[in-house]
């Protein structure tokens, strides 16, 4: 038995708070995963209920150092979260004000100092113990949560970003005490007369970190803006019909089976069936999809779509957790807490990161004391090493891009199940398609209408063979007749009703309709009742090459004409695989139907490769050989009957229908039953692959390219230009506290409405 949870975290400063806590849970007994979202300050637990309970894994992450924020009974979890982001953002803003209070004064002062323009006072005793006073309270209030959570990092048997900003700070802080109080002379050469002291390094290290911070947090809030979005789109009230009276009521209390009224321009609370009217509804918010589309009696609607046009009855079919929006909603949470298989080396990184660099610390001021260099420049050297680490940048660099890509998915109804098919998308060199109802409609339709040149049928002679057709299908069930049926309906043609009707079974239907003896169906039926053909033979011979049926009418013992149909291609199929030619892949159809069938589809839609008479249960074996010839296959299907081909691909890609998002064989899911979603699917996988890695250089990079150069190998080889050979703390502090928002701030680019429009991005990968 096992029981999933996702708790808001507080407290967390870069990525080794996430490990700490991580190891710290996963010594519960009980606990079978456990991993922690830096970007969305989230831990995704999953635990045997029976050994463990929610307040036993809570008080483990409150023995490391950190919070969990308590939900009421009436406030929601996001709530709950939304608030406490909150509370962060208007803590780090009192933060900086006190900061930049004293801070501004304390820099302008020792500047005018450094400058020689403040003349006797400079060498004054009191000026020392004024820059001490206006240092402290940086020190000591707006510098307290460093030295809090590097205690608690430290006894929690770890090192984060605290220890090194705590470190960093108190170390220029503690070291003017004594120069202040004149125990210690100035050592430090081309520093001005007197004696020189460090609180403005101290000061400003501090207060450029809690900007940072506050612009971190700040940017760490855009990253979940589409799950907000998602969430927010949820009606309030429902207005529910109980015992024959209308009642507005929180949409917390609609149960099944409760009939609902919507009006135009109201929100569908819950997912539902139409008993009553018709209208037009906007999905785009839920599946995609640019155009309303049209609901009747019978049809879904789905909660949080928007009703156009009529007012419609209907009954609740699903509520609550079981919405198709809270589907997705717990998808997109499930997928961005997850974590992809690239972060597994900046763990292993991050684990060492912190002790490493203040190993290098260390080293750095004793080889430049034992280089001959004075107490005052070893000392400057080592707190810029401390301060110019960072290891946030390398903590924000992956779960930010996922984030804002799983994110981006959702909005446009492309659901990743986790960040790790986010990631495999990337490799993807094959697609294979199912036929029916992927790139077909998956329902047959009429397509043409072709009657004889000698047949007498009036002035419109299609509409009036159409129309004779449908008349006698009226009174049969099979698919083929009830298209049939249903083009006369759309045509608005008036139908008879057949006075005589009779099924000939695999053949066609004989029936009288309007005092005419009706004969339907295949050719091989007209031989064997002595029909005369009246030259149709091309046109029935052209249609079959189409892939399509032709069905055969005769009237009193002549054929008047062919009625052809066929499962047609879906709009947008044909984009779509020229869309994923432009991506480079290889695009395969995989079919029940006969080779001549799914031939003619593969011709019209511009499909590479056909494997046709496929059964059902074949078709994993069949994604199996094609990953045996080194293909890394993505399989495309409707998720129930192709289930077993979708869980054996590399990236299962199942088409959604609106209502059905909880699709377990499937890697994606795409709600719209579009498929240029899988283009599009493809190429957010790319791009936020694309961004992790920019995410990844820029973070190591700038990590392995300042770290020396902070410990002063630039100015040991008398190269560079002076602000980089002597590196101040100040100038340290300030590349720290906006690498990581740097970091962020690429991520949400992903978040842009351009990410997704393939027209654009394709040409700019070819």
């Amino acid at each position: 038995m096992q029981k999933q949870e996702s708790l808001p975290i507080i407290g967390m400063t870069c990525a080794n708070c996430a490990a700490t806590i991580e190891r710290n849970v996963r010594k519960l007994p009980g606990i079978q995963e456990a991993n922690v979202n830096l970007a969305n300050e989230r831990l995704t637990v999953a635990y045997d209920p029976s050994v463990l309970t929610h307040d036993d894994i809570v008080a483990r992450v409150r023995k490391a150092g950190y919070d969990v924020p308590e939900v009421t009974a009436s406030e929601e979890l996001e709530d709950a979260e939304a608030k406490a982001r909150q509370a962060e953002i208007a803590h780090q803003w009192r933060r900086l004000i006190v900061g930049a209070v004293f801070t501004i004064p304390l820099l302008a002062l020792s500047m005018a100092r450094d400058l020689g323009v403040l003349g006797s006072w400079a060498s004054a005793p009191w000026f020392n113990y004024l820059l001490w006073a206006l240092a402290t309270p940086v020190q000591f209030y707006v510098g307290w949560d460093y030295y809090v959570g590097a205690y608690r990092s430290i006894r929690a048997g770890s090192a984060n970003m605290d220890v090194l900003v705590a470190l960093g700070s108190s170390t220029a802080y503690l070291y003017s005490i004594p120069v202040t109080l004149g125990l210690l002379g100035n050592t430090m050469e081309g520093m001005g007369s007197g004696y020189h002291v460090y609180f403005e390094t101290a000061a400003v290290i501090i207060t450029l970190i809690v900007l940072g911070k506050l612009l971190e947090v700040r940017a760490k809030g855009q990253t979940s803006a589409a799950i907000k979005k998602l969430m927010g789109m949820r009606a309030k009230t429902a207005r529910v019909v109980r015992n024959g009276v209308e009642a507005d009521i929180p949409v917390e209390q609609v149960m099944v089976g409760d009939v609902i009224i919507v009006r135009p321009g109201e929100k569908i609370p819950v997912d539902g069936m139409v008993l009553e009217g018709s209208t037009t509804i906007d999905q785009s918010m839920i599946t995609g999809e640019s155009l309303p589309i049209e609901r009747g009696v019978g049809d879904e609607v789905i909660g949080a779509t928007l009703n156009k046009q009529g007012l419609i009855k209907f009954q609740a079919t699903h509520v609550g957790r079981e919405t198709a929006l809270a589907q997705i909603i717990r998808l997109v949470e499930q997928a961005q807490g997850s974590k992809a298989p690239i972060q597994r080396l900046v763990d292993k990184v991050a684990a060492v990161f912190v002790p490493a660099v203040i190993a290098i610390a260390v080293l750095t001021f004793a080889l430049w004391m034992l280089g001959g260099n004075d107490f005052t420049t070893s000392m400057i050297r080592m707190v810029a090493v401390l301060v110019i680490a960072c290891p946030c940048a390398m903590g924000l660099a992956t779960p930010t891009a996922i984030m804002v890509g799983v994110g981006k998915g959702a909005e446009n109804g492309i659901l990743f199940k986790n960040s790790e098919a986010l990631e495999q998308a990337l490799r993807i060199n094959a697609v294979v398609l199912d036929k029916t109802g992927t790139v077909t409609r998956g329902e047959p339709t009429v397509t043409d209408v072709i009657a004889s040149k000698t047949w007498a049928g009036g002035e419109r002679p299609s509409d009036r063979l159409l129309q004779l057709a449908a008349s006698a299908e009226r009174g049969s069930e099979h698919p083929l007749g009830a298209a049939v049926v249903r083009a006369a309906q759309e045509a608005s043609l008036k139908l008879s009703e057949p006075t005589r009707f009779e099924a000939i079974s695999g053949h066609g239907i004989r029936a009288q309709v309007n005092g005419s003896n009706l004969l339907i169906g295949s050719r091989r039926l007209m031989i064997e009742q002595h029909i005369h053909l009246n030259g149709l033979e091309p046109d029935a011979d052209r249609l079959q090459s189409e892939a399509k049926t032709a069905l055969w009418v005769a009237v009193d013992q002549q054929a008047v004409g062919l009625v052809a149909v066929a499962d047609t291609v879906k709009d947008g199929s044909a984009e779509a695989v020229r869309q994923m030619h432009a991506l480079g892949l290889q695009v395969i159809m995989i079919t029940g139907d006969n080779a001549a069938t799914a031939n003619a589809i593969a011709r019209e839609v511009g499909i590479d490769r056909v494997m046709a008479d496929v059964l059902p249960a074949d078709k994993a074996e069949a994604v199996k050989r094609l990953q045996a010839e080194g293909l890394v296959v993505a399989m495309v299907g409707d998720g129930i009957n192709d289930s077993p081909a979708l869980a054996q691909a590399d990236v299962g890609i199942a088409i959604g229908t609106g209502t059905d998002v909880a699709m377990e064989a499937a890697d994606v899911t795409l709600m719209s039953g579009d498929l240029r979603g899988v283009p599009r699917a493809i190429w957010l996988s790319r791009a936020t692959m694309n961004t992790i890695r920019q995410n990844l250089v820029w973070a190591f990079g700038y990590n392995v390219a300042l770290i020396p150069i902070a410990m002063g190998v630039l100015a040991a080889l008398n190269w560079g230009p002076e602000f980089l050979r002597q590196l101040n703390p100040m100038l340290a502090a300030f590349a720290m506290a906006f690498s990581s928002v740097s970091v962020v701030v690429n991520s949400l680019k992903l978040g842009k409405p351009s990410t997704l429009r393939l027209t654009d991005s394709v040409q700019r990968t070819q």
